[in-house]
C-alpha cells in the first residue's frame, strides 16, 4: 500500500478531527484554527519521515493543542473574569482610526518639512538628539563645536519645529 502524505491524511480526518477537538475546546470556530494548527505541526513533524502511526500523531496534536488553548482560555478568565474576551478585543480595537492615522502622516510630513528647511549643523544635531538619542556632549564632538553651541543649535532646531508645526 503507497504511504499516505500528511495533505492526504489531514483531509481524510479532518471533520473527526474538529469534531474532537470541539468536544475539548467548547467552541467549533477555535476547533477549526487547533486543527489546522495540528496540521502545520503534523507536516513539520513528518518532514519526508515515515511516522509509525500518522493517525494516532495526528490525533495526538490535536489533543494537546485542545488542550493548551483550554488550559489558556482559563488563565484569561483567571485575570479578566468574565470580561476576558472583551478586554482583549478592546485592546486590539485600540488601533487608531484612518483619520488619526491620516493626521499622523501629515504631521510626519511637517515635521520633515521643517526639519528640511533647517540649517544642515542644526538639523543634524537636531536628529542625533531626538532621534539618535545622542547626548550634548557626543553631538558636540561630531561636530566640532562646544557642548554649549551643541545645545543651542539643538533648542533652535526644536524651536522652529514647532513653530512649523
Amino acid at each position: 500500500m503507497l504511504q499516505d502524505t500528511t495533505l492526504d491524511i489531514y483531509m481524510r480526518y479532518r471533520r473527526e478531527l474538529v469534531s474532537y477537538a470541539s468536544g475539548i475546546v467548547g467552541d467549533p470556530g477555535r476547533a477549526e484554527d487547533v486543527v489546522q494548527e495540528a496540521y502545520l505541526k503534523f507536516r513539520a513533524a513528518a518532514g519526508g519521515t515515515a511516522i509509525e502511526d500518522p493517525v494516532g500523531y495526528l490525533y495526538r496534536i490535536v489533543r494537546n493543542l485542545a488542550f493548551d488553548g483550554r488550559r489558556r482560555q482559563a488563565l484569561e478568565r483567571r485575570y479578566f473574569g468574565d470580561y476576558g474576551e472583551q478586554v482583549l478585543e478592546q485592546v486590539a480595537s485600540q488601533r487608531p482610526s484612518p483619520e488619526a492615522e491620516l493626521i499622523g502622516r501629515q504631521q510626519v510630513e511637517r515635521l520633515r518639512a521643517a526639519m528640511a528647511e533647517l540649517p544642515e549643523r542644526t538639523r543634524i544635531a537636531l536628529e542625533m538628539h531626538r532621534l539618535g538619542g545622542c547626548k550634548l556632549r557626543e553631538i558636540a564632538e561630531r561636530l566640532g563645536i562646544s557642548e554649549s553651541m551643541a545645545h543651542v543649535l539643538v533648542k533652535d532646531g526644536i524651536k522652529h519645529c514647532q513653530r512649523r508645526m
